[in-house]
């Protein structure tokens, strides 16, 4: 999809704001290993959360954009899952999703880890990266786990393995750098329109941010096993009006694969599903800016991500993202 589809896809028209002849703009994706903090990084760069976060991998599934403006024009964030080895038709679709998008943007941001260990997964971005027209930016992430003089033998590892534009250490969650990180993606992008207005943040729709706000919630809550085979369904979303002020009606499903991890998510008295629908309640409230009435259901899909028409209906649409 090229970058007029991409806009047509988005219901976008070129010159949708305002221009003057000095102003850029362009598609910027993140790619790298899970959990290398491609969302956390976006979500810092917009000032708001979008995109959902925690500290296991392949939390980000589907292409996710969001938008900054300012006086220099806009910056149109795609982020995308992390590239790993898939195991089955739901990992597929993520590496698909994020190769695809390689060849698709303005400029690619890579990130890795503070790190001189070069693994398999680095040295296959590494071949895919070698191939592409794009400037690529080297975005070394969370410096703030390290000291400062441990950063220059991460440059001298990384720097001859790609032709970078630039090599740019940054915290995503500190926000340390992420100013000049801004100042190198206007550097490179195009003179061009403003592709959305400028009060835009994101293209994803509010019930897909809630539907992620209540994943996310689900991966901080459960182990390490079940939040790779979970999945959520918003099956009504609805506002009223009540004499405390408007009220948004949510009600959800959460999608596992066996029946024992329904039990886990349920929890013993139902507390745990009580303890998810209440921390994904509050984030739903700040985004909304409504008081929510979030009721939770689980229902067992067993070998779902190994379903094409179950990914599809669950919102990981292949067709979607051509």
């Amino acid at each position: 999809m090229n970058l007029d589809e991409m806009l047509a896809a988005s219901g976008i028209s070129g010159g949708a704001a305002a221009v003057n002849g000095n102003t850029k703009s362009g598609f910027v994706t993140f790619v790298g290993r899970p959990n290398v903090g491609k969302s956390t990084l976006m979500n810092r760069l917009i000032g708001q959360k979008i995109a959902i976060t925690s500290n296991k991998p392949q939390t980000t599934r589907n292409k996710i954009q969001t938008v900054f403006t300012d006086e220099r024009g806009q910056i149109v964030f795609v982020d995308t899952p992390g590239i790993h080895k898939a195991k089955n038709k739901l990992g597929e679709y993520m590496v698909g999703a994020a190769e695809k998008t390689i060849g698709e943007v303005d400029v690619i941001c890579w990130l890795v880890e503070p790190t001189t260990f070069i693994g398999a997964g680095e040295q296959h971005i590494i071949e895919k990266l070698k191939k592409v027209k794009a400037p690529v930016i080297l975005v070394i992430n969370k410096v703030d786990t390290i000291k400062k003089e441990e950063i220059l033998p991460v440059i001298d590892r990384y720097k001859n393995e790609v032709d970078f534009v630039e090599i740019i250490p940054v915290s995503a969650r500190n926000g340390d750098n992420t100013d000049d990180l801004i100042n190198a993606i206007f550097q490179y992008l195009p003179y061009g329109p403003m592709y959305y207005d400028e009060d835009t943040i994101t293209d994803q729709p509010m019930r897909q941010i809630v539907s992620e706000l209540i994943r996310e919630k689900a991966l901080h809550a459960l182990n390490e096993e079940i939040p790779h085979g979970i999945a959520v369904v918003i099956d009504s979303m609805k506002e009223r009006k009540s004499p405390k002020g408007l009220i948004t009606d949510i009600q959800a499903t959460i999608i596992c694969e066996r029946d024992s991890h329904k039990g886990i998510i349920i929890g013993k008295g139902g507390q745990m599903l009580k303890k998810i629908g209440a921390n994904a309640r509050y984030e739903i409230e700040r985004q909304l800016e409504t008081k929510v009435n979030l009721q939770l259901w689980v229902k067992v899909k067993k070998e779902w991500r190994d379903s094409d028409i179950l990914i599809k209906n669950f919102g990981y649409d292949k067709k979607k993202d051509e």
